[in-house]
Formats: C-alpha cells, sequence, structure tokens
C-alpha cells in the first residue's frame, strides 16, 4: 500500500504536545491501513528550549513561537492543541477559523461556555475534531462497552467511577497555571473528572442528566514558581506563597438518562495513589471493572446460575479494542502512550477518511457541562440538571 504524507503542526510542546507528536509517528507501523504518513511540519511554543526540542528530538521541519505562522501554512492539514488549557478556547477557535483540523486536550475550554464556543466553531466550519479522553481507548475499557451494548451485564443498575490521583498532594509543590481558575478552570473537576464524566456515559451509552457534588480545597496556599517546567516536573520556586483558587478533590452523585446511577470521585492530593482511575459496573445479569493501574487486565461476574459467585480476572489481547495492532497475545502491557496512538488515528481516520472514530468536540462539550453542573451544585448544595 502506497502511503500518503499528511501535514501535521503541534501547538505546545509540553508533555502532552511531545505524546502527540510520537503518537503521529507510529500510525504508519500500527495503522498501516489509514495509508497516512503524518509528518511534523511545524511546532508552535514560546519557550525556546522547547522549540529546539521540536526541532532535534522530534523531527520538526520548523519550530515558530506562535500559532499564527502553523495555521496560515496551506501545508498544514492537522493541528494538535496541546496549550495550557486558558489558552484552548483562542487556539481552537483560530484553528476552526482557518480550517484545520484540530485534537485537542481536555478539558476544552475553561468553563463549558469556551467549550460550547469550540464546539459551536468547529462545527460551522466543518472540521473534524477529536478531545483527549484516551482512557475510552484502553482495550479492557472497550470490552467493557461491548459488556454493556451487547445486554450480557443485564441492565446497568449503577457504576462507580473515580479517578484519584497525588500529583499535587505535596504542600510545597509549585502554584502553577494548573491552580489559577481563571486560567485552569475547576481544578481536579476538569483536569480528571471530565475524564470519569466521558467514560461513564461511553462505556453506558447513557447521558448524565443531573448531579449533586460536594468539593473542596485541602492544599489553600502553595509556593509560587520562579521558573519554567514541563508537564508537573523541573519547576523552581521562591519563598513566597499565593493562593490555591480550584478545586483539589470532589465527589458527586449522578443520574443518568437511562435509568442508572453513579458515583464519581476525583482528587489531585490524595497520598499513595498515583495514578487510580477506576471503572465499576453493576447490572442485573452481572458486573465488571477496570482499573488503570493494572490497564491490561479487567474483572468481570457473569450470572450463569450456579451456586458460587465470583470475579475472573481477564487479561486483554487479540480482540479487545485495538489491542492486536500493539501486541501479540494477552499477558504483554500496552502503554498510556499506545492509547494517545489509538487516538491519534482516529483523530486522522476523522481528518482524512471522513470517519466520525475519535471523541468528538461534543463530546468534550457533553462532559464540560458535566463540571460544570458539578461546580454549581458543590455551591447550591443541590442537584442541578447538567445541559445538553
Amino acid at each position: 500500500m502506497s502511503m500518503r504524507d499528511l501535514a501535521v503542526a503541534v501547538v505546545g510542546l509540553g508533555w502532552m504536545g511531545r505524546l502527540h507528536s510520537t503518537s503521529y509517528q507510529r500510525i504508519p507501523s500500527r495503522y498501516p491501513e489509514l495509508g497516512l504518513r503524518p509528518r511534523l511540519v511545524a511546532v508552535a511554543d514560546p519557550v525556546p528550549a522547547n522549540r529546539a526540542a521540536a526541532l532535534e528530538q522530534f523531527g520538526a521541519a520548523r519550530a515558530v513561537d506562535s500559532i499564527d505562522e502553523v495555521l496560515a501554512d496551506p501545508e498544514v492539514e492537522a493541528v494538535s492543541i496541546c496549550s495550557p488549557n486558558f489558552l484552548h478556547r483562542d487556539l481552537a477557535m483560530a484553528a476552526a477559523r482557518a480550517g484545520k483540523p484540530f485534537w485537542i486536550e481536555k478539558p476544552m475550554g475553561v468553563s463549558a461556555q469556551q467549550s460550547r464556543e469550540i464546539h459551536d466553531a468547529a462545527a460551522a466550519a466543518g472540521v473534524a475534531t477529536a478531545v483527549g479522553f484516551n482512557y475510552r481507548h484502553a482495550p479492557a475499557v472497550q470490552h467493557l462497552r461491548e459488556l454493556v451494548s451487547s445486554g450480557r451485564l443485564g441492565r446497568i443498575t449503577n457504576l462507580r467511577c473515580w479517578l484519584i490521583a497525588d500529583y499535587a498532594s505535596s504542600p510545597d509543590g509549585p502554584l502553577t497555571w494548573r491552580y489559577d481558575r481563571d486560567k485552569a478552570g475547576s481544578g481536579v473537576i476538569g483536569d480528571l473528572l471530565s475524564h470519569g464524566a466521558d467514560l461513564v456515559q461511553y462505556v453506558t451509552g447513557q447521558h448524565i442528566a443531573e448531579v449533586s457534588a460536594v468539593s473542596d480545597v485541602f492544599i489553600p496556599e502553595r509556593p509560587i514558581p520562579t521558573s519554567a517546567g514541563v508537564g508537573h516536573s523541573g519547576i523552581e520556586v521562591g519563598s513566597e506563597r499565593g493562593p490555591v483558587r480550584n478545586e483539589d478533590w470532589v465527589a458527586a452523585m449522578a443520574r443518568l438518562d437511562g435509568g442508572a446511577h453513579a458515583t464519581l470521585e476525583s482528587s489531585r492530593v490524595a497520598r499513595g495513589h498515583r495514578s487510580d482511575y477506576a471503572l465499576e459496573l453493576f447490572g442485573t445479569e452481572g458486573s465488571a471493572r477496570w482499573s488503570f493501574t493494572r490497564m491490561n487486565e479487567f474483572e468481570v461476574m457473569l450470572e450463569d446460575g450456579g451456586t458460587e459467585h465470583g470475579y475472573t480476572t481477564v487479561l486483554a489481547g487479540p480482540g479487545h479494542g485495538d489491542y492486536a495492532r500493539f501486541q501479540p497475545g494477552p499477558g504483554i502491557p500496552m502503554s498510556f502512550d499506545d492509547l494517545k496512538t489509538i487516538e491519534a488515528a482516529a483523530f486522522l481516520s476523522d481528518v482524512a477518511g471522513g470517519t466520525h472514530l475519535a471523541p468528538s468536540a461534543a463530546d468534550g462539550l457533553e462532559a464540560a457541562e458535566v463540571c460544570e453542573a458539578v461546580v454549581r451544585s458543590a455551591a447550591s448544595r443541590a442537584w442541578e440538571a447538567v445541559a445538553r
């Protein structure tokens, strides 16, 4: 099969921008049937060290300090937006106006209003979109979705979903943009609970209709940084401290429009938990559960009429999602990076082939509306409807 070059650009070469770049590079080997060879023609980043890395480490044809030059280039066919949250709206709107399909990290905007503006602009421009809900691409999660849609678990009665992390558990961690409501939105709600909202809705096929929530800030101030870094690391701090202005922890109950109930919890300050992201489903004919800490396996209990009940642990393998594209047989782990490669393939298929495979701006908006309802509920101490 002959391969067609497809020119891509990445905006923001932090940790996630670097992962987007390498995910594009893996498409020809993992998804040869797409017939696409992504070529990184440009990277836009205001940090000189990141621009140097774009050229030297990731093979970009050029590195610039602004997205304007990228969007003005008629050669660019798709754009990754991996900048801090507060830049997402303006960058995505500019990409849509330029007619460039874009793959954007979540949360799309720092509010549901910004997310709606992004969604509407992309829809008006008719460009393909993808949003970084990478956990839905785990082969085990794909199989759980099939267990639900096939009816093997019966009627889904209730779910538990939690995303518990410790990346912000040290009170001496730097006060970066992530802790500013204007720049990052609703803290751990937009950062992690948005993944939970997407997982619950994606796996069940039901929409979260209303929520009741409580949230808190457990580390009220942090040292002000004196240098930049990549991702959560490499940032120096001074002795001066400033206030944290968004949420460290949240818990919510949810009612889904198909009759199921869910509980969701997220924390960024849970000491002892690195990336404990998990989903449990309970139905009238069985139940199933998955955890990112053991991404390559899942547990299932199906009603068989017997007298002994318990979970069976299943190793993900060929036949579960896109596992076979990465490993030849069960028991060989896939990685977080592989999930982003799956996402990249879905996005490029939508761009070049007109498919609708990737989680789109519509999914990003729906998760943002759930998060916004959670914020409202925590303030009002009442059930809040999710806007549709």
